[in-house]
């Protein structure tokens, strides 16, 4: 199991740098830094700044790199664990975070900053559930997230026999 720790936010370092790129198959379009790490040190969870190099909006404020995590929780969607997990968390809650996430991101953003920006909660979205990866990313981050919090209470239950 991998175990993902929160670490206060800080500028990748080359080797940082080499193996992001590496997890993402191309480099980041924006500056990021490091927000999870796994056991061994390598990242899991990388913080984006609110815009892209070009200036474009980037509503995805952490971004889930970890190969392993990514096929697993692929794993959980495809098995109908965005409706599920939408289904069992209070929507309440669910908005409350949206809420929270937006605010953290938004607070990145220069006040005196004019034009498009990022929009929605978590993932981009407004309400409900889009990604379960996005989710995530930001509870292993530190975010006070109840889908994040659903998504590792699946990964860390045992496996059931084949």
């Amino acid at each position: 199991m991998i175990v993902a720790a929160v670490v206060e936010p800080t500028t990748p370092d080359p080797g940082d740098a080499e193996y992001v790129e590496a997890c993402l198959g191309r480099r980041p379009e924006s500056r990021w830094e490091v927000a999870a790490r796994r056991a061994d040190g390598r990242p899991t969870v990388i913080r984006n700044e609110p815009f892209l190099a070009n200036g474009t909006p980037m509503p995805t404020r952490y971004w889930l790199i970890d190969p392993d995590l990514l096929r697993r929780i692929g794993t959980i969607e495809s098995n109908g664990g965005v409706r599920q997990s939408e289904a069992e968390v209070d929507p309440d809650e669910l908005l409350a975070a949206h809420a929270r996430y937006a605010a953290e991101r938004d607070a990145a953003i220069p006040p005196d900053h004019t034009g498009p920006r990022p929009s929605g909660g978590v993932g981009g979205t407004r309400v409900g559930v889009k990604c379960l990866h996005t989710h995530y990313a930001w509870f292993l981050a530190g975010g006070d997230d109840p889908i994040g919090a659903w998504v590792d209470e699946r990964l860390r239950a045992p496996a059931e026999p084949a």
